[in-house]
C-alpha cells in the first residue's frame, strides 16, 4: 500500500485552500496537516510537521516566496514543494527549481492536473506543461546566473531597470515616491543580492541576465 503523504498548504485565500484540501484528501492518499495564510506561520509549521508535500502560493501579502523557499527546504529537506502561480509562467520554472521547488503549476490548472503532478513526484518524476514544449521551451543546463536577479523584489527590479536606462537616482526616488536616501538603501540590498560592489557591476549583471532570461524563454 502506498504511503499517505502529509501535506501543508500555504496560501492567501482560505476558501481556495479549503477547496484544495478537499480535492487532495478525496482519494485517501494525501492528508492535509494544516493550512496557513502567512509565511511566518507556514515556515514555522512546516519545520514542526516535516510534511512530505508543501503547496504554496508564489505571491503572499508579505511578498513572493523567493526568499522563503530556501529556508523551507533547509528546515524540511525531504518535503516536495509545488509553487502555485497566477498563470503558467515558464520564466519562473528553472530559477524556482534551483531554489528547491519540485514543480510550478498555474492556479488555473484543473484538479486532475494538480493530482497528476503530485502522482509524478510520488513516483520520482518532475512534470512540466506540454504546451511549454510546443511553444519552444528548452531549458538550459543551468540558470544559476539568473538567481541573483530572481531574488530582486519588484521595486528593486524597477530601480535597476531605470538605472540601466540612465535615469538619475533623484528621478527614480520621485517616481516611486521615496526619499533619495531610500534609493541608497535599496541599492545596498541590490548589490548584496547581485553579489557586486559597484554601480557598473550591478548594471552589467542586471542587463546581461535580464537579457538572457528573455532569450532563454522567448
Amino acid at each position: 500500500m502506498m504511503k499517505v503523504w502529509r501535506v501543508v498548504i500555504v496560501g492567501c485565500h482560505p476558501t481556495s485552500m479549503l477547496g484544495t484540501k478537499l480535492i487532495l484528501e478525496e482519494g485517501g492518499e494525501l492528508e492535509v496537516l494544516g493550512m496557513y495564510s502567512s509565511w511566518n506561520e507556514g515556515v514555522y509549521n512546516i519545520q514542526e510537521m516535516q510534511p512530505d508535500l508543501v503547496l504554496m502560493d508564489y505571491q503572499m501579502p508579505e511578498g513572493n516566496l523567493q526568499g522563503i523557499l530556501p529556508e523551507i527546504k533547509s528546515n524540511a529537506q525531504h518535503a516536495h514543494c509545488i509553487v502555485m502561480t497566477e498563470e503558467e509562467d515558464k520564466d519562473m520554472f528553472l530559477p524556482l527549481i534551483e531554489l528547491g521547488a519540485s514543480g510550478v503549476l498555474s492556479k488555473g490548472a484543473s484538479p486532475r492536473q494538480l493530482l497528476l503532478m503530485i502522482d509524478g513526484l510520488r513516483e520520482g518524476f518532475l512534470s512540466i506543461p506540454l504546451d511549454w514544449i510546443e511553444k519552444g521551451f528548452r531549458p538550459p543546463t543551468s540558470s544559476k546566473g539568473l538567481s541573483g536577479v530572481m531574488q530582486l523584489t519588484q521595486t528593486e527590479r524597477f530601480i535597476m531597470e531605470r538605472i540601466v536606462q540612465g535615469i538619475t537616482y533623484d528621478k527614480i526616488a520621485q517616481e516611486i515616491e521615496v526619499s533619495r536616501r531610500s534609493i541608497d538603501n535599496y541599492l545596498r540590498k541590490i548589490y548584496v543580492k547581485l553579489d557586486v560592489t559597484t554601480r557598473a557591476q550591478a548594471i552589467e549583471k542586471f542587463a546581461l541576465h535580464a537579457n538572457q532570461s528573455k532569450q532563454m524563454y522567448a
